[in-house]
């Protein structure tokens, strides 16, 4: 037993954003507009790790949004579907993790979302999304207490 406090602990997962700090969600946030598919044009990941973007078909539905689709989540490809229920504003859980939209540009083009927790950060365009874009997004993952020197293109 005294040997089992000498075994090395599992790394716990990073932390891309400082608990203490506040997080906002994108209040009127409204999940009609984000229908379509949405590709992955940056998110946090650990240094070193090597993770392709990803995409994300989005459906609106009466309780949430549909999701189907691959996304690169704090450095690992991870399979996301199903339904995610709306839990607040701008507010989904998706399995069993609360996912915010920190930021949606006006024409429904962009959306910055991230997790309450740190655990990952991520922004999603419908298309090839412009460098002032970009910018706004990286300001608000700023702005809610994230690390944005580990926000990477993908």
């Amino acid at each position: 037993m005294l040997l089992a406090g000498c075994l090395a602990k599992p790394a716990a997962a990073p932390a891309f954003r400082a608990a203490e700090a506040p997080i906002w969600s994108a209040a009127a946030f409204q999940p009609a507009q984000v229908a379509g598919t949405w590709r992955q044009v940056a998110g946090f990941q650990p240094s070193g790790a090597k993770c392709a973007a990803g995409a994300v078909e989005i459906t609106p539905d009466a309780t949430g949004l549909r999701l189907s689709g691959t996304l690169c989540l704090a450095g690992r490809a991870e399979t996301v579907s199903g339904l995610a229920p709306l839990v607040g504003p701008g507010r989904l859980r998706v399995k069993g993790e609360d996912w915010w939209v920190i930021w949606v540009d006006s024409g429904y083009r962009t959306l910055a979302i991230g997790t309450p927790s740190g655990r990952f950060g991520i922004i999603l365009d419908r298309g090839a999304i412009p460098a002032d874009r970009l910018e706004a997004a990286r300001e608000i993952f700023d702005f809610n207490g994230y690390r944005t020197d580990a926000l990477t293109a993908l």
